[in-house]
C-alpha cells in the first residue's frame, strides 16, 4: 500500500515526464511547492520500493509499476470530475481540489462501477482522456489556439491551465468545451486573437491562447 504522499509524487512525476524523458528534483520540489532536500528523500523511498528509476543528478523516471499506479490515480481523478460536474451540477472551476481528495480512494471496485454508472466516459470537464480499467486512452493531437492562423477552425477540446480563475474566465465567455471557433484575425501589437464563435465574436490574449486547446 503506498502512502498519500508516495502517490501525489508518481502522478507529478508522470506529468512532467509528457514533457521531459527525465524528470529533475527541482521540478517536482516546485510543482509540489516543497524543498528539493524532501523530494531527495521519497524519491529514494520510492526507488526502494522499485516504483521510480532515480540517480542523483540524473533525474527520475517512472517504472512500469510506477506508472501503472499513477495511471490508475489520473483515472480515479478524472471520473470523480465527471461525476461532480455532470450528475452533481459542480461548476468545472469547482471539482478538482475535491478530486484530489478522492483519488487516494483504494477501491477499485468502486471505480469500475462509478466508470459503468457513467456509461464509460472518455474524457473529464476539462478535455482530459480519461484511462480505462486497463490504464488505456485515447490521446487527443491537440495543439493550442495560438499555434493557428487567421481564416484557420478548430473546436475546443481542452485546456492546459485548470485554474479556477482560467476557468471561470473561459467560461464567463462561453470558450467552452466543444465550441467551434475561426481565427478570424490577430493583433500585430500584442499578438491577440480575434475569435468567431456561432454567436459571438471574442478577443482573447497570447496567454489565453496557449491555454486553450482545440483539434483541427
Amino acid at each position: 500500500m503506498n502512502t498519500l504522499a508516495e502517490e501525489n509524487y508518481l502522478k507529478s512525476i508522470y506529468h512532467l515526464s509528457l514533457n521531459a524523458e527525465n524528470v529533475s528534483t527541482n521540478q517536482l520540489a516546485s510543482l509540489l511547492n516543497t524543498k528539493a532536500s524532501s523530494v531527495t528523500d521519497m524519491l529514494k523511498k520510492l526507488a526502494d520500493k522499485e516504483l521510480i528509476n532515480y540517480t542523483p543528478y540524473q533525474g527520475v523516471s517512472l517504472t512500469a509499476p510506477g506508472e501503472k499506479i499513477a495511471i490508475n490515480i489520473i483515472r480515479k481523478h478524472r471520473l470523480w470530475e465527471y461525476f461532480l460536474v455532470e450528475k452533481l451540477n459542480f461548476k468545472w472551476d469547482q471539482v478538482h481540489e475535491m478530486a484530489e481528495e478522492m483519488e487516494h480512494i483504494s477501491s477499485n471496485e468502486l471505480i469500475n462501477r462509478l466508470d459503468e454508472f457513467m456509461g464509460f466516459p472518455k474524457h473529464d470537464p476539462h478535455g482530459d482522456p480519461i484511462p480505462d480499467s486497463n490504464g488505456l486512452f485515447k490521446k487527443h493531437d491537440l495543439k493550442p489556439i495560438s499555434a493557428i492562423t487567421v481564416n484557420e477552425s478548430g473546436v475546443i477540446c481542452g485546456v492546459r491551465d485548470h485554474s479556477t480563475p482560467f476557468l471561470q474566465y473561459l467560461e464567463k465567455q462561453e470558450l467552452m468545451i466543444g465550441k467551434k471557433i475561426i481565427v478570424t484575425d490577430i493583433i500585430e501589437f500584442d499578438h491577440s486573437m480575434i475569435l468567431q464563435m456561432e454567436n459571438k465574436t471574442v478577443q482573447i490574449s497570447r496567454e489565453v491562447a496557449n491555454n486553450l486547446l482545440i483539434t483541427i
